[in-house]
């Protein structure tokens, strides 16, 4: 990723967010050399946002299709985040990630959460401010999704009806994205 790029990228996320607080790359030596530049951004919580928000800068490069980058919410500081972001943003790069794609953590979100999986969904709490950055050096459109955790059952129940049912599932029982150790809207 060119560095012009990169200060788009968060520049885009800054004018969402405010200030970048610190951009951190997890354990350069487990990550591949087609992760060259990756970074997560890492923003605190501030007057308007009561959470932390960990954000990929570089999980793809523009000559794919639909270039994404994912951000992912937390009630507290957790570096496992970074982790998580940098192994997903490799995982990209073999399958082309994209909207609506449900993505297997390997492991609980955090703590002992149920939520094992992450749900890539349209940006709802930030819109379409956040949603779509145009890139003209490329003429493409460089695009913003949420990361958000889910469980195994919310995983089939979307099998079954689709994305735009489990997420009116998610609506309809107003769940806390923030909480872990939330339960299953489904079950």
């Amino acid at each position: 990723m060119d560095c012009d790029l990169r200060n788009k990228i968060i520049e885009h996320y800054e004018k969402n967010w405010r200030k970048l607080s610190k951009a951190e790359i997890w354990d350069t030596e487990k990550v591949d050399k087609r992760l060259d530049n990756f970074e997560v951004l890492v923003f605190k919580p501030n007057k308007d946002r009561d959470m932390w928000t960990y954000a990929t800068c570089g999980m793809s490069t523009m000559e794919e299709d639909t270039p994404i980058e994912l951000h992912i919410f937390s009630k507290k500081e957790d570096n496992s985040l970074i982790e998580l972001l940098t192994a997903i943003a490799y995982y990209h790069r073999e399958m082309n990630l994209n909207l609506s794609h449900t993505v297997n953590f390997g492991r609980p979100w955090q703590e002992k959460s149920k939520c094992n999986y992450g749900l890539i969904s349209l940006p709802y709490l930030d819109g379409p401010n956040l949603e779509s950055l145009y890139i003209p050096s490329y003429d493409e459109n460089l695009k913003f999704y949420w990361l958000i955790p889910i469980t195994q059952d919310e995983v089939e129940y979307k099998k079954k009806y689709g994305m735009e049912g489990l997420e009116d599932k998610l609506d309809e029982v107003e769940f806390n994205y923030l909480d872990p150790n939330r339960l299953s809207v489904v079950s």
